[in-house]
């Protein structure tokens, strides 16, 4: 763009707190000194301990966060085959070192203090400036309004239907969900006559054409006549929609039930309305990035079966029913704090070391301030040491015979080490291999074989919605666009902590980017995807967000530059945990010989907790696999036959 459209789109303005590095991936080794921010530059001090400044919190900094520069460079010089072989001996021994500060992490360290005792002595090490891993909590301010967004992990999904482990760990954290029903106003945005939307963009569509009022069922998308006829699609494309909608065809006939369940289970969306269907192919374009938010690729690279029970058109005729008795569908989307689940690390950390959380219910953690400097202390029992990335996790001896395990972290620049009795490593299992090389080779490939889902979630502080309110919707799905659609944030209020519940009141939208490459094999899309995160600069982030927000909303009297007060990018490049994909992999595998659980067998006095060891991203399923490596500690190093993760 040039710089006149620039200026139109306000990226001459300053926005609140742009308190960030540039984002820009850089040579490992090169200098970052130069555009620091001054916590960052703390850290290349000798002993440095940028958490103990009182104006060290994290949740309030804006720009380029989730994986933010900082983070990741360590990492990624490990995987490069650097050592540190002079790192300091910190002389501190432990019962427990966990490694990865995030919901499993924290988990594991709830778990092993429950079984071991409250003397239990647990370090929790972490390569991020926070805790919480992807459940990440981004804060903003309008004067002394506070507004409280989530910048990963969501919703609290099903929560009747966790095991009795993850179930029971929310009630001891104090988390009764039954209040959410209270807390989340369901019927806010349906009284307003507030409903969905679709943006088509010129660049995909050739015009640009805000359509609201679409119906849609649980993620389905389904556009009544009047609507479908706007469309900026062909006749023949438009004609084929319709047909797709309304026909009850059966598509694969001949099969018996199971047949064409294993049928769509192999064949992707795409292929489905191309092959079977006969759509046009710009009817495709209309779907293809509709099931990002949940698989990170478009329909492409989703199987048919899984856009059935998600509602998606053209089934009707098939006489196969969707998943409307699953976990997911039986209780109501409203599990959710205003940080997402933010609160619930936060209250695993009040739980592990009380004096950093203050308050005492579910409902004041909400707006409690997290006294970071009280995070890694001496005197505590579980100390949380945040802005160290491990880079070694080896036996002090065999791992058949080892009493210890001694753990490499790099903090400022400077490798330290600690000992403990045992490990949990609760980080991503791509990065496990690296820290045990030891390994066999089967657990480390297995290990390798997930490919983390990337993604972006971006909270956008706004001086009011009315120009949602004037255009009758609260999210707008956009199926060209560089972000996959906006959305008014979820309304919910508890304690202290108000939403703003009135059109006139300041605001965040949430935004959501997948920058996945149609065409690919999920996994190929996945790297590719992580290459662009690491290498897209804030700037062009700012530059499609203020762009793409103009052109939704100009019906409604919406301006990026006078509207747009802050942005929060939170980029994850290792998103999502991998979840196993029909399209690519076999249908028969039996459970054992699932990579995910090859990998996660306990090595020695290592064990390995995170979503990844169960394949699937949700936050009971980190929670289960917390308990499950605390319980292999107990047992000797053997994996229970049943139970929560099994």
């Amino acid at each position: 763009m040039s710089k006149a459209q620039d200026r139109v789109l306000g990226m001459d303005r300053t926005i609140t707190r742009r308190d960030f590095l540039n984002g820009c991936a850089v040579t490992v080794g090169a200098s970052l000194a130069a555009s620091s921010p001054a916590w960052l530059e703390a850290m290349s001090a000798p002993d440095s301990a940028p958490e103990k400044d009182p104006s060290y919190y994290p949740p309030a900094k804006t720009g380029m966060r989730g994986s933010h520069d900082g983070s990741w460079e360590v990492a990624h010089e490990m995987r490069d085959g650097q050592t540190w072989p002079e790192a300091v001996d910190e002389k501190e021994f432990y019962d427990l070192v966990v490694v990865g500060g995030g919901i499993s992490g924290l988990a594991s360290a709830y778990f092993f203090r429950k079984l071991a005792g409250p003397a239990a002595k647990i370090l929790v090490v972490d390569n991020h400036d926070d805790f919480g891993g992807h459940a990440k909590r981004n804060e903003f301010r309008n004067g002394q309004r506070l507004l409280i967004g989530y910048g990963g992990t969501q919703s609290l999904e099903a929560p009747h239907h966790y095991s009795k482990e993850a179930f029971g760990l929310l009630q001891e954290l104090g988390i009764e969900v039954d209040r959410f029903y209270k807390y989340f106003d369901q019927k806010l945005y349906k009284s307003m006559g507030l409903k969905r939307a679709t943006f088509f963009d010129k660049e995909t569509f050739g015009v640009d054409r805000f359509l609201p009022g679409f119906g849609t069922h649980y993620l389905g998308l389904t556009y009544p006549p009047e609507i479908l006829a706007q469309i900026p699609i062909s006749e023949v494309a438009r004609k084929d929609l319709a047909r797709l909608q309304e026909t009850t065809v059966d598509y694969l006939p001949g099969l018996s039930t199971e047949e064409k369940r294993r049928k769509l289970r192999k064949t992707s969306y795409k292929d489905y309305l191309l092959q079977y269907v006969k759509v046009d192919p710009e009817v495709v374009k209309i779907f293809q990035s509709a099931p990002h938010g949940l698989y990170a690729v478009g329909i492409d690279a989703v199987s048919a079966l899984d856009c059935l029970e998600m509602d998606y058109p053209g089934f009707k005729g098939m006489k196969l029913e969707s998943r409307e008795d699953s976990p997911e569908q039986a209780e109501p989307y409203i599990f959710h704090f205003p940080d997402g689940n933010a609160s619930v690390a936060r209250l695993l950390v009040r739980s592990l070391i009380p004096s950093a959380v203050p308050g005492t219910t579910m409902e004041d953690v909400v707006t409690s301030r997290v006294n970071y400097a009280r995070l890694d202390e001496s005197e505590s029992a579980v100390r949380i040491r945040l802005n160290s990335t491990a880079v070694r996790a080896k036996h002090v001896g065999g791992p058949q015979d080892a009493k210890q395990v001694e753990v490499t972290y790099v903090r400022g620049g400077k490798a330290h080490k600690v000992r403990s009795s045992h490990c949990v490593l609760a980080c991503y299992n791509v990065v496990i291999p690296y820290l045990c090389p030891e390994m066999s080779e089967k657990q480390k490939e297995a290990l390798h074989y997930c490919v983390k889902l990337p993604l972006v979630y971006t909270n956008v502080q706004i001086s009011n919605w009315e120009s949602f309110q004037k255009l009758g919707v609260n999210s707008i799905y956009a199926p060209g666009g560089y972000f996959n659609g906006a959305s008014l944030d979820f309304p919910v209020s508890m304690g202290e902590y108000h939403f703003p519940s009135t059109p006139q009141e300041p605001c965040l939208l949430h935004l959501l980017r997948t920058p996945c490459k149609p065409g690919l094999p999920a996994k190929d899309q996945y790297r590719a995807g992580r290459y662009e995160l690491m290498t897209t600069p804030f700037d062009v982030f700012e530059r499609n967000i203020r762009d793409q927000l103009g052109r939704m909303l100009a019906g409604g009297g919406f301006e990026s530059a006078r509207d747009i007060q802050a942005i929060t990018v939170n980029r994850w490049p290792h998103g999502y945990a991998y979840e196993y994909n029909p399209l690519f992999e076999p249908l028969d595998r039996a459970d054992s010989e699932r990579p995910c659980v090859i990998g996660r067998q306990p090595f020695g006095r290592i064990h390995i907790a995170n979503s990844d060891a169960d394949g699937h991203a949700y936050t009971n399923i980190a929670i289960d696999q917390g308990y499950r490596a605390v319980r292999e500690i107990t047992l000797g190093g053997k994996q229970e036959a049943s139970g929560a993760g099994a």
